[in-house]
């Protein structure tokens, strides 16, 4: 899922290997320019406004947004007599987001300590994302975490003999199933509703969020618990997939021209909170133009 999460090439739990002739440090970071403007807000009011953010990417963590101290707000930061320590970055100073009647303890830290070959990182701060009440780039709200422009999600229509089996029940069967091609992850394989057995299909409560797919509903297939799942209404950037089902290979049996697919190794995924007061229409309602603040 991107450069540093998932199995991304520094993540710790890469698929691949750098091709050198020596090992590799057991962590790599990586920052880099975002090179899009990023704004943080809280409170209802902007509290930092860049166009030069930097993004840390840091291994099995999502990209963090590093502000330069002359983009924040004046007055907000209150630092803590609160310092804790950076397995690579040294020293860190934490910050009280102060505005106006609203103040969020430890929302936001600086390294104070960096090491020479980490500068790049010098008079700049981050803020907790959760802690916030939204980022946006440009106009428009960013969910989950900065942006990572190495993910990358890529859907394409199929005519392969897709079956799914719950012992001799056939739950799927289709040849027209769509697959979804995601950084990070094996491909998922989704079916049409007309292609599926739905009494085969129990709804199970509580929803997942994906920054980049959107809300997730569950199946339960017999005794299988969340065998299959959907998303409702996708974001509008993979709206093809929205309302298809799809299903867990190590749950029920899938089958692709007839080879049984199994999980891959590393394809769990860690449940995402979702963000603060987000409303997903808010989200899919980009189509109709940006959502002014």
């Amino acid at each position: 899922m991107g450069l540093s999460w998932q199995q991304g090439p520094l993540s710790g739990a890469s698929v691949g290997r750098f091709l050198t002739p020596e090992p590799l440090p057991e962590r790599l970071l990586f920052a880099e320019r975002l090179r899009r403007r990023l704004r943080v807000k809280l409170a209802d009011e902007w509290i930092a406004d860049s166009e030069d953010v930097l993004l840390l990417h840091e291994p099995a963590r999502y990209p963090v947004a590093y502000f330069p101290l002359g983009d924040v707000r004046p007055g907000v930061l209150v630092r803590e007599n609160r310092t804790t320590q950076h397995r690579d970055l040294g020293d860190t100073d934490w910050f009280t987001v102060n505005v106006g009647d609203r103040r969020v303890a430890h929302a936001a830290w600086r390294y104070t300590g960096l090491p020479d070959h980490a500068g790049e990182l010098q008079g700049r701060i981050a803020f907790a994302w959760r802690a916030m009440d939204a980022f946006y780039e440009e106009d428009e709200r960013i969910v989950g975490h900065a942006a990572d422009a190495y993910h990358r999600i890529d859907i394409r229509q199929s005519s392969r003999d897709l079956v799914v089996k719950n012992g001799v029940r056939t739950i799927a069967d289709t040849k027209r199933p769509v697959v979804l091609y995601e950084s990070g992850f094996a491909p998922r394989w989704y079916v049409m509703r007309q292609d599926v057995d739905e009494n085969a299909l129990i709804p199970t409560e509580g929803q997942t969020f994906c920054p980049y797919k959107g809300l997730a509903s569950y199946y339960d297939i017999g005794d299988h618990k969340r065998a299959a799942w959907y998303y409702p209404q996708a974001w509008i950037e993979v709206a093809r997939i929205s309302n298809l089902v799809s299903f867990e290979p190590d749950k029920v049996e899938v089958y692709l021209d007839g080879k049984k697919l199994a999980l891959e190794p590393g394809q769990g995924v860690m449940p995402h909170g979702i963000d603060r007061g987000l409303d997903p229409d808010e989200i899919l309602n980009r189509a109709d133009g940006p959502v002014r603040p």
